[in-house]
């Protein structure tokens, strides 16, 4: 069984139906296939009418949810013979990042991304996915040795937001973050970033400042979370939420009319959450027809189209 949203009550009333249905047998002339079959419709039906119009804060519980893939499986699923990499060679690792070579679809490759973790205590040991300064000092190694061996950098983005306790901000924190933008844009290969699920404040630009940025159909991208916005505004981190979300125009369809991001990549019915091998998938495809895109385009050319794109930003016509 799933773990349901709140929104999505209907829809799992419909599938526990259909689970007592399956395990009955046939008996008094009722066909059991038969009926699952049309509450499986049904279901099929309510998740295209609830998923076609998702307001932005329950697009936001969608990329918080705990069965969405994370970056390690994407990394998994896509790179071949993957090589972890780990140490910021100045303080400690942070496995809030994860990052290391392999090839993907033959190609070589740096990949870099936030790991939320799975389960209670790989969320503790993964923080998260919320980066100290040495998992971004470690992201920038990463990026200078894919621009040293002229390697194309992949990055997965997943994360709240850096992580805001008092022994990360005595270690820099601010300064690695903005140390990891200027390297991203100091590149001199193809940056492919792509949110997979939260994007959130400048623990993401750090690895998201990128020659293509993709976000996942049910993503969010923002400088802060609605409940922050919320509870800064309004002193209200409950029901002003709802308001903060829609506000702060975080969807992937908000973003790509104002020019933040580049494409969308759609998800399977009902969120990356229930099949996650089709989302793997096709966040694939959209990488490798970036890569194309990108490919055999002048390392200066890449980096000074790179740095206009954000400077571009906001600029008033």
């Amino acid at each position: 069984m799933h773990n349901f949203l709140e929104f999505e009550k209907p829809i799992a009333e419909l599938e526990g139906k259909i689970e007592e249905l399956r395990h009955l047998t046939d008996n008094g002339g009722v066909n059991i296939a038969e009926e699952v079959g049309k509450l499986q419709s049904k279901v099929d039906k309510l998740l295209q009418q609830t998923y076609a119009k998702l307001t932005p804060w329950q697009k936001t519980q969608v990329a918080r949810h705990p069965d969405r893939p994370h970056a390690l499986e994407y990394v998994n699923a896509l790179i071949e013979d993957f090589t972890p990499l780990a140490g910021d060679r100045a303080y400690s690792e942070d496995r809030a990042i994860v990052g290391g070579l392999g090839r993907f679809r033959g190609s070589s490759v740096v990949v870099i991304g936030n790991e939320k973790g799975t389960d209670t205590e790989d969320r503790v040991i993964h923080n998260f996915g919320m980066a100290r300064p040495e998992g971004y000092r470690k992201a920038q190694r990463l990026m200078g040795m894919a621009d040293r061996f002229k390697l194309p950098v992949l990055t997965f983005i997943d994360t709240p937001g850096a992580y805001p306790g008092v022994d990360a901000e005595a270690r820099g924190q601010s300064e690695a973050i903005a140390r990891s933008i200027e390297v991203c844009l100091s590149l001199k290969v193809p940056l492919i970033a792509v949110i997979i699920g939260e994007g959130g404040s400048g623990g993401a630009i750090a690895l998201a400042t990128g020659n293509t940025v993709m976000m996942m159909e049910h993503s969010i991208y923002s400088v802060i979370s609605p409940e922050g916005c919320a509870s800064i505004l309004w002193r209200d981190g409950e029901d002003a939420k709802i308001t903060a979300a829609e506000a702060l125009k975080i969807t992937a369809e908000d973003l790509k009319s104002l020019g933040v991001i580049d494409d969308i990549i759609p998800e399977p019915l009902g969120g990356a959450h229930r099949n996650a091998e089709a989302a793997i998938s096709a966040v694939a495809n959209a990488l490798e027809t970036a890569l194309e895109e990108l490919s055999g385009i002048d390392g200066g050319v890449l980096k000074t189209k790179r740095r206009e794109k954000f400077l571009a930003m906001g600029r008033a016509e």
